[in-house]
């Protein structure tokens, strides 16, 4: 099977498109947040609910992957690829920075508040996704680091550190440093899925991957971390609180069939306002102690739009030059 001969080829999909889709990303990303970490401090195990939420994603993954023939087919293209060569290993590898991810949810949100779980995912990721453009990580190859892209990439930037400004309670320093490194692991994983999703025809068998890595991964730290504290007492709760996986595989999906339109950066900067302005709506619902006031919160969202905006416009006037 050869990479310029694959079948398949995703559709143009138009920039405005993809770039609402990585709003919903962002959106999809907050709920998810709230509802593992919410898991997390039902069951009083952050590690059980990753699990959880990655297996029950992975059980929903194989159930689309065997009932549509594109999924089989995908599949059975990446076993191909995977055997000839085309499909490098470290393609498969996705899922770690997944399960960091939902590990980080369960962790740290039920205790900080999406708002700030969204700080520091934002940080890694926006800063990550201007490195892995410049390097030409993405499926879309090298994206030139532009002045657009820059402001837009600080003004995100700035519209989480205007997030923080008002929060009285400070939390402690590892519930940060976790987030900023699950969000740079995040422009990574996307990057990676795109181009594993490109590689074999299929975001499907992509984002499959990347659910099959993660809960390898997952199980085994919950194993470890079962053997030294002991199993949750209860999973007897809210039947809502076992959704996170659903709501993974959808936002993983689209993120990989969108990245190679939007390039990692942008992919990024959309799922910023989607992920700032969902965790204001959630945190204004469910208040965290460490919440920013809803006026700063909603300063915030504005200026991360705006930040997107900026990017958007520039693309669209000087389509080769990112």
């Amino acid at each position: 099977m050869s990479e310029h001969a694959r079948p398949d080829r995703p559709r143009s999909i138009p920039l405005w498109v993809a770039v609402a889709a990585a709003v919903v990303v962002g959106v999809l990303t907050a709920v998810q947040a709230r509802v593992n970490g919410s898991l997390g401090e039902a069951i009083d195990d952050g590690y059980t609910a990753a699990v959880i939420s990655f297996g029950s994603g992975l059980v929903v993954l194989l159930a689309v992957t065997v009932a549509l023939p594109s999924g089989r087919a995908g599949l059975s293209r990446l076993v191909r690829g995977i055997r000839g060569g085309v499909v490098p290993l470290w393609m498969l590898l996705g899922g770690l920075a997944g399960a960091l991810t939902v590990a980080t949810q369960g962790l740290t949100v039920a205790t900080i508040g999406v708002a700030l779980f969204t700080v520091g995912v934002v940080a890694g990721q926006t800063l990550n996704g201007l490195l892995l453009d410049r390097i030409g990580y993405g499926p879309g190859g090298v994206v030139a680091v532009t002045v657009p892209r820059v402001v837009g990439g600080a003004l995100a930037v700035t519209g989480v550190i205007v997030c923080v400004v008002g929060v009285s309670v400070a939390p402690p320093p590892w519930m940060l440093v976790l987030p900023v490194l699950a969000g740079a692991g995040i422009a990574w994983q996307q990057g990676t899925n795109g181009r594993l999703g490109q590689r074999v025809g299929s975001p499907l068998t992509a984002t499959l991957v990347n659910f099959a890595g993660g809960t390898v991964v997952l199980g085994l730290a919950a194993a470890v971390h079962i053997s030294s504290t002991g199993a949750p007492r209860t999973l007897l709760v809210d039947p809502w609180l076992y959704l996170g996986g659903v709501i993974g595989v959808i936002y993983i999906f689209l993120s990989a069939a969108i990245v190679r339109v939007t390039g990692v950066l942008l992919l990024g900067l959309g799922s910023v306002v989607g992920l700032l302005g969902m965790s204001v709506a959630l945190d204004a619902m469910w208040p965290a102690p460490s919440g920013p006031p809803l006026p700063v919160a909603l300063a915030a969202v504005a200026i991360a739009l705006a930040g997107v905006a900026i990017v958007v416009v520039r693309r669209r006037r000087r389509p080769s030059g990112g």
